[in-house]
């Protein structure tokens, strides 16, 4: 049986809801305000975040190296990359939003998916920063995910306004996808990882 921190709400049989965040006896087996299921801990947390991240490294790779868009521009097409499309406004001046799309398109997904591998690795073999530090960098990693799909959101406003018969045509390309696919699981991960399992064995780690 899992041992939990004296004085904590799991100690004393009392669990969350993940959906409305009521406090209830996990006795109950269901939330009292909106039915859903209650468990001190997600089951299986760590095993989904592992299994999410393997995915999300399955598909960080093609959303960088594949192109992200085509433009097609009086008959000539042209794909573009991630980094290609980077590269390119940085030639031509436009740092700002060459610096936005790098960071949150490249940057913020790799930092995502390393600190969630980091979390578990840490929560597993019970080491690493005090539990609230390790919670710190959990928030982070939640904030990040709002900002990772500018470049899909580019791609698709471009592809819905510019289309100029046969004179300048833009259409999304497979990193579109991939990418799109890698920030919906990087997501699903960080609402698979049990944030209080950071806490479970907060004397181990602070001593």
């Amino acid at each position: 049986m899992t041992e939990y921190p004296a004085n904590s709400a799991a100690s004393r049989g009392l669990a969350t809801c993940h959906l409305c965040l009521k406090l209830a006896p996990v006795a109950l087996h269901a939330c009292p305000r909106c039915g859903s299921a209650l468990h001190l801990r997600k089951p299986h947390s760590l095993e989904r975040v592992v299994a999410l991240l393997i995915t999300a490294v399955v598909c960080y790779i093609p959303a960088n190296i594949l192109p992200i868009m085509v433009t097609n521009q009086l008959g000539s097409a042209e794909a573009s990359t991630i980094l290609g499309g980077v590269v390119l406004l940085w030639h031509h001046g436009s740092y700002p939003i060459a610096a936005v799309i790098f960071i949150a398109s490249v940057f913020v997904p790799l930092a995502k998916m390393l600190i969630l591998a980091w979390l578990v690795w840490s929560v597993a073999r019970r080491q690493g920063t005090s539990a609230r530090e390790r919670t710190v960098l959990f928030r982070v990693t939640e904030f990040m995910g709002r900002w990772s799909m500018v470049d899909v959101f580019v791609v698709a406003i471009l592809v819905a306004l510019i289309q100029l018969g046969g004179i300048l045509v833009i259409k999304p390309a497979a990193a579109a996808l991939a990418f799109a696919v890698l920030v919906i699981v990087t997501i699903l991960a960080a609402e698979s990882f049990d944030s209080r399992l950071m806490w479970d064995h907060v004397g181990d780690a602070d001593g």
